[in-house]
């Protein structure tokens, strides 16, 4: 039942997404007169806050050139869970075009996904700084514009909800234990997975007619004229450049049209 393969990488574009938010931040450090010394850019890694722990651990040293220099922040994805108040009918489709094309694609499963992004510094104002820079965007959520399906151009906004915000003042030990600061931040990325993507039974629509009544009852009203529009030309595709033509028709008969034998009945 589940055989039919296909991936679109919307979690692993959702992830990148998030990390991208968090990639340029900077610190600065000021002298006594309070002129800049330096301007020092955030690394950001995925991965679990422990594992840069225990690197730090492992190196308290700070003159050594392969310990792990700090500011740095982490980020990783700690669940995925169904979000039942975005739900939307099973069985609701719509189409989409590939260029070539016309595709039928379900409606999306809601999903949330939850990050943890952690910021370790040694001093508590590189911290604060970290922190600064990225609070005032989320109010609480910051939207993020993701290219879910790149075959047919689906793009939508992901909010990033900010959670919660907590902190640790990881110090134990003599003056030679080296210290870490952590903030932690929860987010939750409110995005949409899509199912497989089928090649439509539907044609593109390349006419539309609309028959019109004297009376709002079809059973006694006469039409009175129809209207009838065909695209210019008729085989254009969808990004096509293209113009319609139209054509209006009068009537005096009582006939109606059939869209099963597609003739004028009685």
């Amino acid at each position: 039942m589940l055989a039919n393969y296909f991936y679109h990488e919307i979690i692993r574009k959702t992830l990148v997404s998030f990390g991208t938010v968090f990639n340029d931040i900077h610190i600065r450090h000021k002298d006594s007169n309070d002129k800049g010394i330096s301007d020092i850019r955030v690394p950001l890694a995925y991965g679990p806050v422990q594992k840069f722990l225990a690197r730090i651990e492992q190196q308290p040293e700070l003159n050594k050139a392969v310990a792990m220099t700090l500011p740095r922040m982490s980020f990783e994805m700690t669940s995925i869970q169904y979000d039942s108040t975005r739900k939307a009918g099973v069985t609701q489709t719509f189409k989409a075009s590939d260029g070539t094309n016309l595709k039928k694609v379900f409606m999306p499963v809601p999903y949330n996904i939850g990050f943890e992004l952690n910021i370790l510094t040694k001093l508590n104002d590189d911290a604060l700084q970290i922190v600064e820079q990225i609070l005032p965007y989320f109010q609480p959520s910051f939207n993020l514009t993701v290219d879910l399906i790149d075959s047919i151009g689906e793009k939508r906004d992901i909010p990033i909800v900010l959670d919660s915000v907590s902190f640790q003042d990881d110090y134990e030990g003599d003056f030679s234990t080296r210290r870490s600061l952590i903030y932690t931040l929860q987010f939750t990325a409110k995005t949409y997975l899509f199912g497989p993507i089928a090649d439509s039974t539907d044609g593109l629509i390349r006419k539309v007619q609309v028959d019109m009544y004297a009376g709002s009852d079809q059973t006694t009203a006469k039409r009175e004229m129809r209207y009838t529009v065909t695209p210019d030309p008729i085989d254009a595709g969808p990004d096509d450049d293209f113009g319609f033509n139209e054509n209006w028709e009068f009537f005096n008969d009582s006939k109606t049209y059939s869209p099963t034998q597609h003739i004028d009945i009685w």
